[in-house]
């Protein structure tokens, strides 16, 4: 369930706004997404409770499918509006805050650190291959899905975590420049309502937002 509309034209581009403010935040003060009146900005009033439980008569592993394809497509899409402005000069590496940063694995189980467009393009290539693979998220009726899914789902979840939380912690004034932080306030609290809802991620991946994560839950708008 998408509440965001984009059927229409939003305005939404890659241009900065007159009056942009300023990327620069002095190390001692607190991010801006975790400022009251930008944290508040979101397209829905109210709790996501009632809009990621599982429908009484939905199939659960067809519930946790639709929902991870529509994230992973609002989250590749709203990356898309800052992509211009993650570059490996500017990200160089793939981190969310100062204590945080996250290496890739390759094929050889190899740790390696990589910048944060790049990171974020084996992640959002990787998904799209696994989305699309007819073992794992079968489309036929009477196919059934593996039994390892939710082990799969929780690694999707992890890697779209981390998207939102470079996003917010490395790119949120470009969302504040392009006046969208409503909209990606939205699609995280969406994102994290259900995340919780099904216990696809741990407190320790989460780690990086739990205090934005924590005031949302003392607004009512996540539990």
């Amino acid at each position: 369930m998408s509440f965001f509309g984009f059927g229409k034209r939003t305005g939404i581009g890659k241009q900065k706004q007159s009056g942009a403010l300023s990327p620069a935040v002095s190390k001692n003060q607190p991010p801006l997404f975790l400022r009251k009146d930008f944290a508040l900005a979101h397209l829905v009033k109210g709790s996501f409770k009632g809009v990621v439980q599982q429908p009484k008569y939905a199939d659960l592993n067809e519930w946790l499918a639709i929902n991870t394809f529509e994230f992973f497509n609002l989250i590749n899409m709203f990356y898309g509006v800052v992509t211009d402005f993650c570059t490996i000069s500017e990200c160089p590496t793939m981190s969310a805050g100062p204590a945080i940063e996250y290496t890739w694995t390759d094929t050889q189980r190899k740790t390696i650190k990589l910048a944060a467009p790049q990171y974020i393009d084996y992640v959002l290539s990787q998904i799209q291959t696994t989305l699309d693979d007819e073992r794992v998220f079968p489309t036929k009726i009477g196919a059934g899905f593996p039994k390892d899914i939710r082990s799969t789902l929780c690694v999707i979840y992890r890697h779209l975590f981390r998207i939102l939380a470079h996003i917010y912690w490395s790119h949120y004034v470009e969302l504040l420049n392009l006046k969208i932080e409503g909209h990606v306030n939205s699609l995280f609290a969406h994102f994290i309502s259900f995340v919780k809802e099904f216990d696809l991620l741990d407190s320790k991946d989460m780690s990086p937002m739990a205090d934005l994560i924590a005031f949302y839950e003392q607004q009512g708008i996540v539990s």
